[in-house]
C-alpha cells in the first residue's frame, strides 16, 4: 500500500480544515515548499495537494506553490480543488502536474470530465467525497441522487481508473478511517485504483487497511499533529 503525504493550501500556506470548515483553519507551516521537502527528504516521491482557495473560489492562487514543489524538488504531485472545466485540466497537466482530481466537476460537468477521462486516463482521479452514503459535491453542501455503485459503474465503463474516496464525517476528525466503506468499494470495484482519505489517526490504521488490500491512503492530519512519523508512513512504500 502506498502512502501519500498531504498538504492542503490556503493562501500560500500549508494548513488543516476540520471536516472541511473554513472557520476551522490550522496552519502548520507558512512555507508549501519547507513542508513538501520534509516529505522528499523521507522518501516520498509523490504527494498529495489540495488547493484549498480553488475550492471555495475556482481560482488557483496557489498554483506557483505547487509548481515550485515540482521545480525544486522533481517530486510528482496530484491535485485537487477548483477544477471545474477541461481546460482546467489541461491547465494543470501542462504546469507539471502528474494527476488531477476532480470532484464536483464530474457531477456538474459530466461532459468536461468525461471528456478529460478519455483523453488523459492515466491522470485523471475522480474525488468521491461520501456523505451519509452519498456523493456529496459544492463543498459537500449538495448529494447526487444517483448511487454509489451506479456512478461508479458508469465511470469504469468510461475508461476511470483510480478513485480517491473520503467519508466526509471522518475527514479532519483523527477517529479513524471508515474501513468498511472502504472494503466494501474494494471488493464491488476490484479493477480500480483505491485510494482512502479521511480519519487516519494511528499506525494501526495504516496497518489495517493495508491488510485490506487498499491500494493507497492519503495522510494529513495524523501526520501534522504527530501521531504518525514519517518514517513509519514512508515504510509501507518501501
Amino acid at each position: 500500500m502506498q502512502t501519500i503525504p498531504a498538504i492542503d493550501l490556503l493562501n500560500g500556506e500549508a494548513v488543516r480544515l476540520h471536516k472541511g470548515s473554513y472557520e476551522e483553519v490550522t496552519v502548520y507551516d507558512k512555507s508549501p515548499l519547507n513542508q513538501a521537502r520534509k516529505f522528499s527528504e523521507a522518501g516520498f516521491d509523490h504527494i498529495h495537494v489540495v488547493d484549498l482557495n480553488g475550492a471555495k473560489e475556482g481560482t488557483f492562487v496557489n498554483l506557483p506553490h505547487i509548481k515550485e514543489i515540482i521545480s525544486e524538488l522533481g517530486i510528482s504531485v496530484q491535485t485537487g480543488g477548483g477544477i471545474r472545466s477541461f481546460s482546467d485540466v489541461e491547465m494543470l497537466l501542462e504546469a507539471g502536474l502528474s494527476k488531477v482530481i476532480c470532484s464536483s466537476m464530474a457531477i456538474k460537468n459530466e461532459e468536461d470530465w468525461l471528456r478529460s477521462l478519455e483523453k488523459y486516463p492515466e491522470n485523471m482521479i475522480l474525488g468521491m467525497d461520501l456523505k451519509n452514503g452519498k456523493i456529496a459535491y459544492s463543498g459537500w453542501l449538495e448529494t447526487a441522487e444517483e448511487s454509489v455503485e451506479s456512478f461508479l459503474s458508469r465511470m469504469i465503463e468510461q475508461g476511470l481508473q483510480e478513485v480517491l474516496c473520503t467519508d466526509i464525517s471522518k475527514d479532519g476528525t483523527l477517529s479513524g478511517p471508515n474501513f468498511d466503506l472502504y472494503q466494501d468499494l474494494y471488493k464491488n470495484f476490484p479493477e480500480i485504483r483505491l485510494i482512502a482519505s479521511g480519519g487516519v489517526s494511528s499506525l494501526a490504521d495504516l496497518n489495517k487497511l493495508s491488510d485490506s488490500n487498499i491500494d493507497a491512503v492519503v495522510v494529513g492530519k495524523a501526520y501534522y499533529e504527530g501521531r504518525i512519523s514519517l518514517d513509519e508512513m514512508a515504510a509501507f512504500n518501501s
